[in-house]
């Protein structure tokens, strides 16, 4: 066989399988969260600051000195306002190994577990944010005169919305009775 005839063959395997993609409908509307279309603004805001960062210093040979800064604190407020997508959509690393050798009773009561840890943790981190935040009203950014607290607030809102969402998933989870990860672990028996 040619290699014209490979090509072409696995061009059409690679256009069978975009085809499958083009026929899945985008999520509607309502399926994101608040915190989703601040996360993609900030997102944008960045995008925008390091092209502007990259322009100014490679094409034009004369940086900004406040792009590298405004970047830095941009990248803070989306992972930490972000991190309330990731929890909401369950979508954080955990570990599901150990769902698969227990029990349902224990893969649930585990979940419910770490559901609850999930809430302490997130709950406590919002409160030392918080206090930080008030620390940090004083403080300046370096090339613009804002206080300091705007990114740590930053933070102190992201943590926030994880704890909210944590609380919402943990009682979604307990009235379904089933979990992520005991789902995880079901399928992992049957196979």
């Amino acid at each position: 066989m040619s290699r014209g005839g490979t090509d072409a063959g696995a061009a059409k395997d690679a256009d069978a399988g975009l085809s499958g993609l083009q026929d899945i409908p985008p999520p509607p509307l309502r399926s994101y969260g608040a915190e989703d279309w601040v996360a993609l603004l900030l997102f944008w805001g960045l995008a925008v600051v390091v092209f502007l960062q990259f322009f100014t210093r490679y094409v034009l040979n004369d940086s900004l000195a406040w792009t590298e800064e405004i970047a830095r604190y941009l990248l803070i407020m989306v992972a930490f306002i972000g991190g309330g997508m990731a929890v909401r959509r369950m979508s954080h690393i955990h570990v599901e190994f150990i769902y698969v050798y227990l029990g349902r009773r224990a893969a649930v009561a585990l979940s419910t577990l770490v559901d609850l840890l999930r809430i302490a943790f997130l709950a406590y981190a919002t409160f030392l944010a918080w206090q930080v935040t008030e620390l940090m009203h004083g403080q300046s950014m370096v090339v613009i005169e804002w206080p300091m607290s705007i990114v740590y607030g930053a933070a102190f809102v992201g943590f926030a919305i994880m704890t909210i969402r944590a609380v919402q998933v943990a009682v979604t989870n307990w009235r379904s009775g089933e979990s992520a990860l005991t789902r995880t672990a079901t399928e992992g028996r049957h196979q």
